[in-house]
Order: structure tokens, then sequence, then C-alpha cells
């Protein structure tokens, strides 16, 4: 009897801490994220050198991303915490800047599947723009970086190999 009269308070009690785990967890992931920090170098998947950089800035509650493919004009993705979840905005050198966002399912994050919300500049859905990243943590000095490209409904990967440079 006493059980049932503590389900509703216990019920309450799991809705009210919901939040604050979905937090923990988006706080979890952003410091995953700002551990990027520094210079790394790497080759995409036809053998093309790649780097990239990534920077906290703004009082710990930005990581901007500078990413330079070979042969490519160097692209700026800024990730920052958005409530349970972390949102980018990338700018990209087509001139539009794709807004995505990834709510983590864990503390231990292994990797960031960013879904496209929409995008700033884009004259129809249709022209090309970035729709998806996934950002795999292989280890430390390890990730892989897998852009999807969409133009006209169809999808292109682009994948980046990475591994922290050393001083």
């Amino acid at each position: 009897m006493r059980l049932r009269k503590m389900a509703p308070l216990l019920a309450l009690l799991s809705l009210a801490a919901a939040p604050l785990i979905a937090g923990s967890r988006s706080e979890a992931a952003f410091r995953k994220l700002q551990s990027l920090a520094g210079e790394w170098e790497g080759k995409d998947d036809h053998g093309m050198a790649v780097k990239t950089n990534f920077q906290v800035m703004a009082s710990k509650t930005a990581v901007m991303e500078t990413l330079s493919p070979s042969g490519m004009e160097e692209m700026v993705t800024l990730y920052s915490i958005d409530g349970d979840g972390i949102a980018l905005v990338h700018y990209c050198p087509t001139n539009n800047q794709p807004r995505m966002r990834v709510v983590p399912q864990s503390d231990d994050v292994k990797e960031l599947s960013f879904d496209y919300q929409g995008a700033g500049n884009l004259k129809s859905p249709s022209t090309g723009h970035q729709h998806h990243l996934v950002i795999h943590f292989v280890d430390e000095n390890h990730i892989t970086e897998t852009w999807t490209w969409r133009e006209d409904g169809k999808e292109t990967p682009m994948v980046f190999h990475f591994t922290r440079k050393t001083k």
C-alpha cells in the first residue's frame, strides 16, 4: 500500500530528472568535442591530404572547426550546446549555412550523428549543401568525420580520417 502512494511521487521525480540526465549527456558530448582542440591531419577515402583544427572559444561555450580538404576551400563549423543536444552551423564555400543537431544517447560518447535542421541562404532544398555529419571518436588521437553532401536528392559521403598532430 505504501508503494502505491509513492508511485506518483517517483514518477514525478523521474520526469524532473530526465532533463538533467539529458543535459549531462550533452555536456559530456560537448566536453568530448572540446577535447579535440588542436591541429589534426589525415587523408580522405581517396588518399588525398586533409587537415582540420579545433579551437575552444567564447568562454568555452563554442568549438570552432576549420576543415581544409585537399583541392577545396576551407570550411568553418561552429558547435555549441543546445539544451539536451549539440547544435552546429556549417559555413560552406557554397555560401549556405546548414544547421544540424544531435541529442547524445549516452555519457560515453563514441560517435555523434548530426541531422539536418535547416539552412541559411539555401535557395531550395535541392540546392547542394552539407546535410549530415558523423564524428566517430576512434581514440583520443584519431577521429573519422563523414560529411554527407546532398544535391538534387542525391547524397554523396565525404570521409576524412584524422590523426592528432603532435609537436
